[in-house]
């Protein structure tokens, strides 16, 4: 039996990256506060893969979804999350974004509509406290991204669990938009 999701690195190195496609999560967090980034990116119809001293290059198109928890106490938060220092930003706006503020003040905020990555695009290797896994993208691959998302915006972001929940809801919109499947 197939699993659902894998470490993106350890798949590659297993020879169990689908060449079909899948969905690509990454994490971007803090080791000093619960300021989350994640990017999910999806690809399909895979020329080639292969290992830089980067990460791990894909020769495809994919889409791309980004995702951000923001903690109360983030000091800089009235600043655009694209023009935010390397190590905080993407490539947004707040009005590209769903926004969910939860009770504690915390803010989940996922793009409105993906971005298109043509040709090819890298995954980082991640580093410190950093992930990336590949999710299989079987029928229940949206089930089990929701579940993903519930759980670490809960347990690294500290998003309450039942805000996490819908939250997670809001990445799964997102990833409905993606058009790579369409081909």
């Amino acid at each position: 039996m197939k699993p659902k999701a894998l470490e993106l690195f350890k798949a590659y190195s297993e020879g169990q990256l689908p060449s079909e496609g899948g969905y690509i999560v990454s994490s971007f967090l803090d080791e000093n506060s619960p300021y989350a980034r994640y990017e999910v990116v999806a690809y399909n119809g895979v020329k080639s893969i292969y290992l830089t001293a980067e990460g791990l290059t894909f020769q495809t198109d994919g889409n791309k979804l980004f995702v951000l928890s923001q903690p109360p106490s983030y000091s800089h938060k009235a600043i655009e999350p694209f023009r935010r220092t390397a190590k905080e930003q993407f490539p947004l706006r707040f009005s590209e974004l769903e926004i969910l503020t939860t009770r504690g003040q915390t803010k989940v905020m996922v793009s409105k509509t993906p971005l298109m990555t043509y040709g090819s695009f890298t995954i980082l290797k991640p580093s410190g406290i950093n992930f990336s896994f590949i999710f299989y993208n079987l029928e229940d691959v949206f089930d089990t991204i929701a579940k993903f998302f519930a759980a670490t915006l809960n347990k690294e972001a500290g998003v309450p669990k039942v805000e996490s929940e819908k939250a997670s809801k809001l990445v799964v919109e997102g990833l409905k938009k993606f058009t790579i499947w369409n081909k």
